[in-house]
């Protein structure tokens, strides 16, 4: 899920971006709670309510602190919003930011000299680790929409990560559905994330099982690939 250019990446912007990854990782981590207590926090609560949002703004200037030096030492200008168009999203919708997770990773590992898990396995952590992340913002960001539209079937949190679950595993029970517009857009978005997810887990899984098969000897599945 890169949104790198083909143009070798500066080294200045290398060096920035191996330095910043986990703790701005780490940061979208206080963004999302930031905005769970600004969201779940009774309306009497005005000062930890208006604290999490000060917590929101705070970790949301960092991000556009890192944006704007990578776009400096990228040397790209104006271009730089195409090359790195994730980049650009995650900006203006930073509960997107767990998307991010797979440049994490890779951040990490260049400090080492090999990954310490295999192909499959990162695959499936990193799609994991996603899931959970946007599940959660989804359900935010929904609940904070739905719960008190009129006709709305999002009434609690608790609906809401109902319908996060059913629709990130593509059931679609559509016994809580969004009714607003916003929440109709997040649903659709969740929905093209819950599908990618679950083609690259099921895909490396399927490898993986392939792959044992032939190291045992044993005949591969009908319709599998040589």
């Amino acid at each position: 899920m890169s949104d790198r250019p083909s143009a070798p990446v500066p080294p200045r912007l290398q060096e920035w971006e191996q330095r910043t990854e986990v703790p701005l990782f780490l940061a979208a981590l206080v963004f999302l709670t930031g905005y769970a207590v600004r969201v779940l926090a009774p309306h009497d609560e005005g000062t930890v309510r208006d604290l999490a949002l000060a917590l929101v703004c705070a970790t949301w200037l960092l991000f556009a602190v890192d944006y704007g030096v990578r776009l400096r030492l990228s040397g790209l200008g104006r271009h730089f919003v195409r090359a790195h168009w994730l980049d650009t999203v995650v900006l203006v919708l930073p509960l997107l930011r767990p998307l991010r997770i797979v440049q994490v990773y890779t951040a990490v590992q260049k400090r080492r000299e090999r990954p310490r898990l295999s192909l499959y396995a990162r695959v499936m952590a990193y799609a994991s680790l996603t899931a959970v992340l946007l599940g959660v913002s989804a359900a935010l960001a929904v609940y904070h929409q739905e719960h008190d539209a009129p006709g709305a079937s999002i009434r609690t949190f608790g609906d809401s990560v109902w319908w996060a679950c059913a629709t990130l595993t593509t059931v679609g029970y559509g016994d809580a559905v969004p009714v607003t517009p916003l929440g109709r857009l997040i649903a659709a978005l969740l929905m093209a994330c819950g599908l990618a997810l679950l083609g690259a887990v099921t895909g490396s899984f399927s490898s993986w099982l392939v792959q044992v098969f032939a190291r045992e000897g044993e005949q591969r599945p009908p319709g599998s690939a040589p």
